[in-house]
């Protein structure tokens, strides 16, 4: 389905039906304008992004900020690469929380891609699974604890973070009316994807930047901090929660701005 996918986008785009972003923006004289592709994480959605994107877009980036399914690494990260196919020309590749395990599998093997950039995001070695990661150093308060789990089959289970919890682990930097709205509207985590391995990162090839959220209280800093260091990537740190690009977006935008430019 992949490949009939991906031969379906380059038929559309040869016959000039598909307009694919870094096609149609303007070029200068080192070429077009990366696209951004910002791809979120659990408990969440594309609009988390809505503020960096405003901010790219005023510096003439094309960006897409795709659906992730988040039903599991494996899919979701060919879902992922099924739409970084789709798009002509170079690519920035952003993810945020589990949505840096999903780009670290995604951009394998795609030369388009030019830069990774993780914001606050699980940037893992090949093997390794989003829990022992979560749990390497002290610090995470999103335990099962602190979910409202549902069965989604007789093996198979949602996870959501409890309306009462989400504000202060998620995203205490925020407004309460802002993240109300985000705990009702969530979108949830297949639990299996907690111990799900990841394959080979494509951080090992591909140049890597990393934000730092030192006050996350989902992925310890500790944390982020060994996975920047380990993927080689350049990285800064700012008073954020774990939804940095939320709280902090000029932060965050820098950042790829950064990674696009280099």
């Amino acid at each position: 389905m992949r490949r009939l996918f991906t031969a379906l986008v380059l038929v559309l785009a040869a016959a000039g039906l598909l307009a694919t972003p870094a096609a149609s923006s303007a070029s200068g004289s080192h070429g077009p304008k990366p696209t951004v592709v910002l791809v979120h994480g659990a408990f969440a959605d594309a609009s988390g992004w809505n503020d960096v994107i405003k901010r790219l877009h005023r510096k003439g980036y094309p960006v897409i900020a795709p659906a992730n399914p988040l039903r599991g690494v494996p899919s979701d990260s060919a879902y992922i690469a099924t739409v970084l196919a789709s798009i002509t020309g170079p690519i920035v590749l952003v993810g945020h929380s589990y949505g840096g395990i999903v780009i670290t599998n995604a951009a394998t093997g795609n030369p388009n891609v030019k830069a990774l950039v993780y914001i606050a995001a699980f940037a893992p070695d090949q093997g390794e699974p989003l829990v022992a990661l979560q749990t390497k150093f002290p610090g995470s308060r999103l335990g099962l604890e602190a979910l409202d789990i549902r069965p989604t089959g007789p093996q198979t289970a949602d996870g959501y973070i409890k309306a009462s919890l989400f504000r202060e682990i998620f995203a205490a930097d925020l407004p309460a009316s802002t993240t109300a709205l985000m705990a009702a509207t969530q979108r949830p985590g297949d639990l299996g994807t907690l111990e799900q391995v990841s394959g080979p990162p494509a951080w090992k090839a591909v140049p890597s930047w990393y934000l730092v959220a030192k006050q996350d209280q989902v992925i310890p800093a500790a944390a982020q901090r060994f996975m920047a260091e380990r993927a080689g990537a350049r990285t800064r740190e700012v008073n954020a929660s774990h939804v940095a690009m939320m709280s902090r977006p000029d932060t965050a935008a820098d950042l790829i701005l950064a990674a696009a430019r280099s």
